[in-house]
């Protein structure tokens, strides 16, 4: 058994929390909001985002991050990708000096293109091999309520990213090991984009052939870029890249599709993020994040591009679509 802080009470943050409560640990789940720490904390509930999914008893909620990363061996930071910086300036002389750090986050930060785990690096002053990242088809709800799911963590240092693994390893919930963490927090980003535009494709009711044509070629984007900065193909092809990109893209639980769906139906991103709890999905921001990393380092992201233009320069999604289908042909490989 190990004490694990979990400082983010989100759907996924909560949820992640859970996972390690069931696997035998201590659990502390840190919420912003003092009305959902009182909830996880005396109703074993997080109402706001998991409505009524009971919470393990020893999953304790707070919003003293002090109180919640006190002794912590296993530091889990499920904060939004945009506002992890500011979070961790606060955090940082709190946090154990030999704690695990591990990032829910799947994001590039905007005004810097630094991935959350040199984001997490460059805060907190932490060695890289101390920074794991949690990544994998694993859609909240279905995970919250017990449903079999995989994941992966990733992390440089071998015996960390097992010692995480035995911690995470709930029965319903299997953990495997990679050392790829480039790999794995490209595709863990990109994904989020590729579902917009899977969202998008939906609400403009295409079909199957048109979702499949999205996630593959999706998948190829991201893969170029994942390569280009030092990914192994092999991550693309497992849980954190097919794995989740197919989750993400297909399921109507997904933030991402269903804010793309929305856009599709002709509502502005303000629009869209009403329909979904007030909140903009993350592939939203990290659409430019993206895009911007892939001309610095010179590859094509195509559908990425596409995106970034309905989301933020107010394209139409039927002329992005010609636009796509307008391209130079050439060979798939």
């Amino acid at each position: 058994m190990v004490q694990v802080a979990v400082m983010g009470a989100g759907s996924w943050g909560t949820t992640v929390g859970k996972v390690f409560a069931d696997a035998g640990n201590q659990v502390s789940v840190w919420a912003r909001r003092e009305e959902v720490a009182a909830d996880i904390r005396d109703n074993h509930r997080n109402s706001s985002y998991l409505g009524d999914i009971a919470l393990p008893e020893c999953l304790y909620g707070t919003s003293d991050p002090a109180e919640a990363l006190q002794d912590a061996e296993i530091v889990v930071f499920g904060v939004p990708s945009q506002s992890l910086r500011k979070n961790l300036e606060q955090w940082k002389g709190l946090i154990s000096s030999d704690a695990s750090l591990v990032s829910l986050a799947k994001g590039i930060e905007h005004s810097t293109g630094l991935r959350m785990s040199q984001l997490i690096a460059e805060v907190t002053e932490a060695d890289s091999d101390r920074i794991a990242v949690l990544t994998g088809p694993n859609l909240a709800k279905e995970v919250a309520a017990g449903q079999p799911a995989a994941t992966v963590v990733a992390c440089e240092n071998t015996d960390r990213a097992q010692l995480i693994q035995a911690a995470v390893a709930a029965p319903y919930f299997r953990p495997y090991t990679n050392t790829d963490v480039v790999g794995c927090e490209v595709a863990g980003t990109c994904k989020n984009v590729i579902a917009l535009a899977a969202g998008i494709s939906a609400g403009m009711g295409f079909g199957d052939n048109t979702a499949a044509t999205v996630v593959t070629r999706g998948l190829a984007e991201t893969t170029r870029l994942a390569l280009e900065l030092g990914g192994d193909p092999r991550t693309l092809a497992g849980l954190a890249g097919m794995g989740d990109l197919v989750a993400t893209c297909a399921s109507k639980l997904s933030r991402n599709r269903t804010f793309g769906f929305h856009l599709a139906q002709g509502k502005t991103v303000e629009e869209a993020a009403e329909e979904t709890k007030g909140q903009v999905a993350e592939g939203v921001v990290s659409s430019q994040s993206v895009a911007e990393l892939a001309r610095k380092v010179g590859v094509e992201m195509p559908i990425t591009d596409a995106v970034v233009e309905i989301c933020h320069n107010g394209e139409d999604a039927k002329a992005a679509l010609q636009q796509l289908l307008g391209r130079s042909r050439k060979s798939e490989l």
